[in-house]
């Protein structure tokens, strides 16, 4: 069982959710590209090195919950019971992570990310990132033996999956086409 966080520990995930809020409001209200890291702190009522020390980008304030996004990703693998299936496993967790982006709200942000170069680009280098992480975390799993070329494959469309499915007209429909292609190759894959 997980102990719950001390006083230090939620003091800190308070503040750091407080910075993202007030960066995102900011962000709302005067665009992207108007607001600097001092206008958050400001905001916030915190000091420039504490925005930092939550954040290492400002690009990073807009995507606050990627690490929690590439933790269900690789937990979705790690976490299965040893005879789920791990594409059935996948295709839920990105139906979660899909309809958090497009939950009601969040097309004001949506259409921030896209009108930014820097946060398409900061967009795409972090799914690359959590991309490797699904990778290694299929790779690892004694009980899938697929090759590495497999696994890196079905981590990068799995990623894809949610990027198309947070654009699409009918999102969940978008991730169950895509999972259908993913779970036919990943079944192709097998020893």
């Amino acid at each position: 069982m997980t102990e719950p966080p001390g006083r230090r520990e939620r003091k800190k995930a308070a503040t750091r959710q407080k910075i993202a809020d007030t960066a995102l409001r900011l962000f709302l209200e005067r665009g992207y590209d108007a607001v600097g890291i001092r206008d958050v702190a400001a905001g916030a009522d915190v000091a420039v090195t504490t925005v930092f020390a939550h954040f290492a980008s400002k690009e990073a304030l807009v995507f606050e919950r990627d690490q929690d996004f590439e933790q269900r990703l690789t937990r979705a693998v790690t976490d299965r019971p040893a005879h789920e299936p791990v594409i059935p496993a996948l295709r839920h967790e990105v139906h979660g992570l899909v309809r958090h982006c497009t939950a009601q709200g969040s097309a004001p942000v949506r259409r921030m990310i896209e009108g930014s170069p820097a946060l398409r680009e900061y967009e795409e280098s972090m799914g690359l990132r959590h991309a490797q992480a699904l990778a290694a975390a299929l790779a690892a799993d004694p009980h899938l033996s697929r090759s590495v070329t497999a696994c890196r494959a079905t981590a990068r469309f799995t990623i894809d999956a949610y990027a198309l499915a947070c654009r699409a007209d009918d999102p969940a429909a978008t991730v169950d086409e895509v999972f259908r292609m993913i779970g036919a190759a990943w079944e192709a894959t097998a020893p």
